[in-house]
């Protein structure tokens, strides 16, 4: 089975935020993703909109040429918004607004349940593919299957915190979730705090389809193209005392 890898670019607007201004463009950091490999992008339209914004999801739903993943909370403006623009996916995820980032799974019991599964009917209805982005544990999985998704995506935000002997403990817990919901019948995605240094065993994972991986791009993005930058600044600047 082959192995997608999406690409986050919530952090490229993190940085436009910061300044509240034009630049850098996620969308124009999308095309650069497609450009070198990437199989889908992932966005996550937060309720305060603290980095990807409504104009950001529209032209990326217009402009491109892989799938786009939304990831989004179960509340009834943005799945409205997922509803109108139809991405080829939809990952429902848990948020809290005094989050740096996404602490954990869906919480799939009680009214959080009751959430999720309109919201989850309003999607399919709407013709989009549906994930939920949970713990790696029997109870989260099962509870997915019963609300009807395509896909779960497995929270290896642990594995990626961990270290020594409780890493491999963690990436264990990983491989039996993603075979239990594979042999479920659910689609099996992966993604939180995945480097370039703790992927490999992630993505060797046989049952895995999908993962998510943002951060990190992004952050060896900033050190890969920052002296061509600032040679590019440099020169900018030197030109316009030759005129």
């Amino acid at each position: 089975m082959s192995l997608r890898v999406f690409i986050n670019i919530d952090h490229v607007a993190t940085v436009r935020q910061a300044r509240r201004t034009d630049e850098p463009d996620p969308v124009r950091s999308a095309v650069l993703a497609e450009l070198g490999g990437a199989d889908g992008i992932t966005v996550h339209l937060r309720e305060d909109r603290r980095h990807i914004q409504d104009r950001d999801v529209r032209l990326l739903a217009q402009t491109l040429r892989t799938p786009l993943n939304l990831e989004l909370a179960a509340e009834s403006e943005v799945v409205d918004i997922a509803c109108e623009l139809r991405p080829h996916q939809v990952t429902l995820v848990p948020e809290k607004r005094e989050e740096v980032t996404t602490e954990g799974g869906l919480d799939l019991t009680g009214s959080n349940e009751d959430a999720t599964r309109r919201a989850v009917e309003r999607l399919t209805e709407a013709g989009i593919r549906t994930s939920l982005f949970i713990d790696p544990d029997d109870a989260s999985i099962r509870a997915s299957m019963g609300l009807g998704v395509d896909a779960v995506e497995l929270h290896t935000g642990e594995y990626a915190n961990a270290s020594g002997e409780d890493r491999g403990l963690q990436l264990g817990r990983l491989d039996r979730a993603a075979s239990l919901a594979r042999k479920l019948g659910l689609a099996v995605h992966a993604g939180h705090g995945l480097t370039y240094e703790n992927v490999t065993p992630v993505a060797a994972i046989p049952e895995l389809e999908e993962l998510n991986i943002g951060h990190s791009v992004v952050s060896r993005a900033i050190f890969g193209g920052l002296e061509a930058a600032v040679r590019e600044m440099v020169e900018v600047v030197r030109r316009a005392r030759l005129r």
